[in-house]
């Protein structure tokens, strides 16, 4: 960690799925804060800081709620830079969007009756027809229109469930209209913890190509995917060259030593090898750790802009670690 002085971390699918921690993620955030500013970047805006620091705290994390920095902070932050103060924004969202919108100066409603002159739209388990209905009405009568996040899906301990960009793609359907975005990928959200850690190497740390790794490149910032939430083996090979990270690990374990290793264009292998075949791309060798493997395609497949249609497999220590890896041999 010696290279970057702040891990700017996301949370679901990175730090816990649902209530609990990924393993090893506590311990290894704890013996990072020795050496570099550890922020919390959450593109879920459910929740104010203070509950999710609360969240953190409990899985064993030592934090203050400063070191939390929410898409709803994010959204109310560009609200606010398009309407003057005092405004009347309504808010599809929970309460904890809507008192972001206060703290900012701006006052929160839920009827386009009451005149809205923007709509700031963020993740909450209960938006249904009746809100995004109200929304619809003040969008189609030129509201501005800010989504905290885009993310179409949100991960917990069941599975992947809808996230705020579903609800999003309802409004855009029906109104026919593009809303501006706070949250990851795009630049403010991740820009405000930049700014409140005064980092100058950040690392931005996640699950997820289109929003994580995608927002580290947005802010010119390295980043580290785990493979602990969203993205799988086979996004990371077909990811386009703004979604692909400079280190690439199994968990967050790995940012209690040496990132060197991990990095994909040059970092261990472990044995493997891999490259390109008649169209395809072929692992070889074997060993212990997948992710070697995945760092290994990773190269074959991002070293050309030519495509590939299938995984291979040069043996059976090749076939065991594609298995492991979720890929499917063709």
């Amino acid at each position: 960690m010696s290279d970057h002085d702040a891990l700017l971390v996301d949370l679901d699918g990175t730090v816990y799925r649902g209530p609990d921690a990924i393993p090893g993620a506590v311990e290894s955030l704890e013996a990072v804060r020795a050496s570099a500013t550890v922020s919390y970047v959450t593109n879920n805006a459910s929740r104010g800081p203070d509950e999710v620091a609360g969240h953190l705290r409990e899985l064993g994390l030592t934090l203050d709620t400063s070191d939390v920095v929410t898409s709803a902070q994010a959204g109310a932050a560009v609200v606010a830079d398009q309407v003057a103060a005092g405004s009347k924004v309504l808010v599809v969202g929970t309460e904890a969007l809507a008192e972001e919108i206060r703290l900012v100066g701006l006052d929160p409603v839920r009827a386009e009756d009451d005149a809205p002159v923007a709509v700031v739209q963020g993740h909450s388990p209960d938006t249904g027809w009746r809100i995004l209905a109200e929304a619809a009405l003040a969008l189609n009568r030129g509201a501005v229109w800010v989504a905290c996040n885009v993310d179409p899906t949100l991960p917990n301990e069941r599975g992947l469930l809808p996230g705020n960009g579903s609800m999003v793609a309802v409004l855009r359907t029906a109104c026919r209209r593009e809303p501006m975005v706070a949250g990851k990928p795009a630049a403010p959200l991740l820009q405000q913890a930049i700014t409140r850690t005064g980092a100058r190497r950040p690392l931005v740390v996640g699950d997820r190509l289109d929003t994580d790794i995608a927002g580290g490149h947005a802010v010119g910032a390295e980043s580290l995917l785990v493979l602990t939430g969203v993205s799988t083996a086979a996004d990371l090979l077909a990811a386009p060259a703004e979604q692909r990270p400079t280190y690439l690990a199994a968990d967050l374990r790995v940012v209690d030593g040496d990132l060197g290793p991990t990095a994909v264009d040059d970092g261990d292998t472990d044995g493997f090898s891999a490259r390109r075949e008649d169209g395809a791309l072929v692992l070889a060798g074997g060993g212990d750790d997948p992710t070697a493997a995945l760092r290994a395609l990773c190269r074959a497949a991002w070293a050309s802009d030519d495509g590939w249609h299938a995984v291979r497999a040069d043996g059976d220590g090749a076939e065991k670690v594609i298995s492991a890896l979720g890929l499917v041999t063709g």
